[in-house]
């Protein structure tokens, strides 16, 4: 499968299959190209104007926006219910972290997570082989929860995503204390990566994809 960010928390999962799967689509107000890519499946983990933008996406697809199980062709996608802050939804409402299991490999978006997970939603949201995770907090987790949700799913791949770059302007931070709290990671220097079962072990640890 592979993966591809286009800023913010939005990313186009493709199967060898050819299923799409576009999560969390933008508006222009974030700052950063909208993209308009083709999907079969779009997800929305909470609605805000920067994750719920789902004019921007070509084709006849399905919108998945509910927690529960879905199946929707042939991908098996989870989604458990979190909060978008740390007071139990009061300050920003709802949030929910979906799973996709797509080629042998389990993929978890957490969305605009704001809080620890317990020891509840860890089990709920099962294993995790690619972990898509917020890590600039103001609006999300900051750093170092992000890390201890990293610590929490122990995914083997980890991508960071709703952080800091030169194309938004937004109080949130940049990669770098994420980095830093994680021991390094790699910055790959584009902006999709090819992953399977076979070569998943070659990209263990912290993945940075380029916007562009």
């Amino acid at each position: 499968m592979k993966l591809k960010w286009f800023g913010h928390s939005c990313f186009l999962l493709t199967g060898d299959s050819g299923v799409r799967i576009v999560m969390d689509p933008f508006n222009e107000k974030v700052g950063y190209k909208v993209p308009s890519p083709e999907a079969d499946i779009v997800t929305t983990s909470h609605d805000h104007y920067d994750h719920n933008y789902i004019e921007t996406v070509r084709g006849r697809f399905t919108r998945i926006n509910t927690s529960g199980v879905h199946n929707s062709h042939g991908v098996s996608i989870q989604g458990v219910p979190v909060y978008h802050d740390e007071a139990g939804g009061t300050k920003r409402g709802n949030n929910i972290i979906f799973t996709f299991r797509v080629d042998g490999l389990i993929v978890c978006h957490c969305g605009d997570l704001g809080h620890a997970l317990s020891a509840a939603q860890v089990e709920a949201v099962g294993p995790v082989d690619v972990l898509l995770v917020p890590v600039g907090g103001f609006y999300t987790i900051d750093y170092q929860t992000a890390a201890k949700t990293v610590e929490a799913l122990k995914p083997a791949v980890t991508i960071p995503m709703h952080f800091k770059t030169a194309a938004i302007d937004m109080p949130i931070a940049e990669v770098d204390p994420f980095l830093a709290a994680m021991g390094g990671g790699t910055r790959l220097g584009r902006q999709e990566v090819e992953l399977n079962k076979q070569n998943i072990g070659e990209y263990s640890g912290v993945l940075v994809l380029n916007y562009e």
